[in-house]
């Protein structure tokens, strides 16, 4: 059985599996550790992959950070995510520019005379 977690953020798109035929108790604490330091970018255990596609580096980092929470959550329902504050996905995106404006909200300069 595989477990599997999608997390987004901006235009970033993460794709997190955690294969459970390999996984062991050392490697749950050592997922457990990553998702509590936010540090998913650094060396996880073989039985995780994961795939992101789109957005920046902190974009991508803050999607697989969610990817993985929603993965984990899968194997241990009893680890306190909304403590952590680590399934609350960030839903602030860019904002569209808008005709006879040079950005989302910077007017042209204004001349009264």
């Amino acid at each position: 059985m595989k477990y599997y977690g999608v997390g987004r953020r901006k235009c970033a798109v993460a794709q997190v599996f955690i294969d459970s035929q390999s996984i062991d108790k050392a490697e749950i604490a050592e997922l457990r550790q990553a998702l509590v330091s936010q540090e998913v970018d650094r060396q996880l255990p073989n039985c995780v992959k994961i795939k992101v596609s789109g957005g920046g580096k902190t974009s991508q980092k803050e999607a697989k950070n969610l990817a993985l929470a929603r993965a984990f959550r899968q194997i241990e329902p009893t680890f306190n995510f909304k403590k952590l504050n680590l399934l609350t996905q960030d839903s602030r995106i860019k904002e569209r520019k808008k005709y006879g404006l040079k950005k989302a909200r910077k007017a042209p300069q204004y001349s009264k005379r």
